[in-house]
């Protein structure tokens, strides 16, 4: 029988001009310490992105989103935050900040496969839906 675990996610925004709070979602962070798993499901789109702000540095802004997959990952090549507890590393990643990426309230879920839920919330979170005829 299949066991239900337990994970908390927060979805992963971009706020390309902070003082207007707009923000486009473009992944999520889900921590599930029972699966051993922390993961980040990231999808820009940067033509959504350039709607809020035709000026944002799309460059700048995978730069910072990739920097969230290595810290998840965990390694050498992942920085001090890196090094520490996978728990660790996700309330570092999803403490409050007033910059470019933010990440939304954490919320804790449950689950039957811990290593389907990045693909159920990116759908669910993340990517827009296609128009309905």
């Amino acid at each position: 029988m299949p066991v239900r675990s337990s994970y908390d996610y927060a979805v992963i925004r971009v706020v390309p001009r902070v003082e207007r709070e707009e923000f486009v979602n473009v992944g999520v962070l889900v921590s599930c310490p029972q699966a051993k798993l922390l993961v980040a499901g990231i999808e820009l789109d940067p033509r959504r992105l350039l709607a809020l702000d035709p000026d944002v540095d799309i460059d700048a802004v995978r730069l910072h989103l990739q920097a969230i997959e290595k810290i998840c990952a965990g390694g050498v090549d992942s920085g001090p935050i890196g090094q520490l507890p996978p728990r660790a590393r996700f309330h570092w990643l999803t403490a409050k900040r007033s910059s470019i990426i933010q990440l939304s309230p954490v919320h804790t879920g449950r689950c039957l496969q811990a290593d389907a839920i990045v693909e159920h919330l990116l759908r669910r979170m993340v990517r827009v839906a296609a128009p309905r005829d």
